[in-house]
């Protein structure tokens, strides 16, 4: 008996690409983030929670900035991970050493000082006749160790000297209630960092300037440091909060199914156990 042959249909089968292309636009963002960004973690990130009559100086000081709105309270304090990820991801370009913008699931995203102000609802105050902010003004002055030291530490206290003798850092047990406040909000939220005990000089400068009302360009200043932060592989990963409410203010789908909650937020409560 002849068995009838059975031919086989050709099975046609589309080519796949090495890379997700929903989420990366090119090969080489997605290398660096399998290699390099898929690993990191983001920085911590907190709310801020005070009512009438709790640190009133730390608290009024926000709403003059304008700081008690989109700046503090982001996403209902919930943060997509993986597209913060694929922010920086897609951000990195070795041949451009401050990005202000990068392609995010194809929507465009611009994190330059104007536009993140605009967002932020925090236009930069500027003196008559003035190009740059106070605070600006003041980095640039070189000022004088024993004035920061004397605004921001208990009597008595002040900068531990390097090896050479020179004012290296402020310790945080020395600060007093309102400088330690002030610190934990820099760390969230002005320049992240995972080194939170103690102020170097920068960051004991930028204390300063918050604590005597120093008008700054914030904008400015985050977007510089999410720049330095996508050009250093060894860096944790910043702004988490602002970064997944940005993405989806201008339009881009987030896919997760579950999103990371932020730290506990700056509140009474937590600046009596840890200030």
């Amino acid at each position: 008996m002849q068995m009838a042959s059975r031919k086989r249909k050709a099975t046609t089968s589309r080519p796949q690409e090495p890379y997700d292309t929903t989420r990366f636009t090119y090969e080489g963002d997605w290398e660096r983030y399998s290699q390099n960004i898929h690993s990191q973690n983001v920085l911590p990130e907190r709310n801020v929670n005070l009512f009438i009559t709790e640190y009133d100086e730390f608290r009024q000081e926000l709403i003059r900035r304008n700081w008690h709105k989109a700046l503090t309270q982001h996403m209902d304090g919930h943060i997509d991970v993986a597209l913060v990820k694929e922010f920086y991801s897609n951000l990195y370009d070795p041949e451009d050493k401050s990005p202000k913008q990068v392609r995010v699931r194809g929507k465009l995203i611009k994190f330059d000082a104007a536009s993140l102000n605009a967002f932020l609802e925090t236009p930069p105050v500027l003196q008559p006749g003035e190009q740059y902010t106070s605070y600006s003004i003041f980095c640039r002055s070189h000022p004088n160790p024993q004035e920061l030291a004397s605004k921001l530490c208990i009597l008595g206290c002040g900068f531990v000297l390097n090896a050479k003798r020179a004012p290296w850092k402020l310790l945080r047990k020395d600060l007093t209630t309102l400088a330690q406040t002030w610190s934990v909000f820099s760390y969230s939220k002005l320049a992240p960092t995972s080194h939170t005990s103690d102020l170097n000089m920068d960051k004991a400068r930028l204390v300063y300037g918050l604590i005597m009302r120093m008008d700054m360009d914030v904008g400015s200043l985050i977007s510089g440091q999410i720049s330095h932060m996508s050009q250093s592989n060894s860096s944790r990963l910043g702004f988490p909060a602002l970064i997944t409410a940005l993405c989806i203010s201008r339009g881009v789908v987030s896919d997760s199914l579950t999103f990371k909650s932020l730290i506990p937020a700056i509140n009474l409560a937590y600046i009596k156990k840890n200030c």
